[in-house]
């Protein structure tokens, strides 16, 4: 390009990438074809004329994101850099739930019902939320202990209503009962009763993965020894608000579910967003299993367990948007 195509070149280029002119405006501008611009700043690109480059903020890595994203069949996935001194057993990473509640920032609308499930991860997120559109807040299962209710769940379901100036709907009953008739009494009474009304209406939910170890499921830590070996032996490989997958990510020990103060797993399939966090090499298999269970939509983790669900080889990934159950 000689001197006079370069300095055409650049000023074309500036009107297109700088100041949002079409291609059109800038071809009646110049006096020459759209196509003429069009040309001209493809080779403005290929000459090094024009340089564009895609940042994201250094702890977010767009490329695992997009990679899990397409593997995975999901609406939206976000990789964050797992810290440089996270151990293999660590639980999940903290500023996944700062993330978290940035990704909810964008996904609830004003009216919407966003519910949320216990877990760690997502107390942490909703203690890192500072922006949310007036919406109502439900939580979907009970808690791990009723006596540190205040902070956790309901804490977390408290703090994202504040936020939002929405209404809120705890359920101050445990997550896991001794026998079924326990459990089906809790669901009647008026507060709990109250709070499954909503279940149907919930448009965004956020839940948190476990893997079946001590410590990283929380179904794992109120069972008896006796009872985790029996759904070990059914092939328990994760859990999600108290329900139990194998690997494949079909669903086991249904017969829990009586005994639990949580959203149904048809129910959770008809919510049209269902944001899963969690993280860690701990538990990517897990994250892997229950995400071909059709229940999550979108996933918020790290850079340790996207490597594994990048790279597993264990049984093919579907689309997490095919929101079937893979028993039937």
């Amino acid at each position: 390009m000689g001197p006079a195509e370069l300095v055409q070149a650049a000023a074309m280029a500036r009107r297109f990438y700088l100041e949002g002119k079409s291609k059109i405006q800038i071809a009646e501008e110049f006096g020459v074809s759209r196509f003429k611009v069009a040309r001209v700043l493809e080779t403005a690109l290929e000459r090094d004329l024009v340089r564009i480059e895609i940042r994201v903020p250094a702890e977010l890595d767009a490329e695992r994101s997009d990679a899990l994203r397409a593997r995975y069949g999901l609406r939206h996935a976000v990789v964050v850099e797992s810290p440089a001194d996270a151990s293999a057993d660590a639980a999940d990473p903290e500023n996944l739930g700062e993330v978290a509640a940035d990704l909810l920032g964008e996904l609830v609308t004003e009216g919407d019902v966003l519910g949320l499930a216990w877990g760690r991860s997502t107390i942490h997120m909703a203690a890192a939320l500072n922006r949310l559109p007036p919406c109502t807040v439900v939580q979907l299962t009970g808690v791990y202990d009723a006596g540190t209710a205040e902070r956790g769940s309901v804490e977390a379901v408290r703090r994202a209503a504040a936020v939002s100036g929405g209404e809120a709907h705890p359920i101050y009953a445990p997550m896991l009962l001794p026998d079924p008739a326990t459990a089906a009494a809790l669901r009647g009474q008026t507060g709990i009763a109250r709070a499954f009304e909503y279940f149907d209406k919930v448009t965004v939910a956020c839940v948190s993965i476990g893997s079946w170890d001590p410590g990283i499921s929380t179904v794992y830590d109120m069972l008896s020894e006796d009872e985790r070996e029996h759904y070990a032996s059914l092939g328990a490989a994760a859990e999600m608000s108290a329900h139990l997958f194998d690997s494949e990510g079909r669903r086991i020990g249904r017969d829990l579910g009586e005994r639990c103060i949580t959203v149904e797993a048809d129910r959770l399939r008809r919510i049209p967003e269902v944001v899963a966090i969690a993280g860690g090499q701990r538990k990517a298999a897990a994250i892997g299993a229950v995400l071909r269970s059709g229940l999550v939509t979108s996933l918020v983790t790290d850079t340790a367990a996207a490597d594994f669900l990048l790279t597993e080889t264990g049984p093919g990934p579907r689309s997490a948007l095919d929101r079937g159950d893979p028993d039937d």
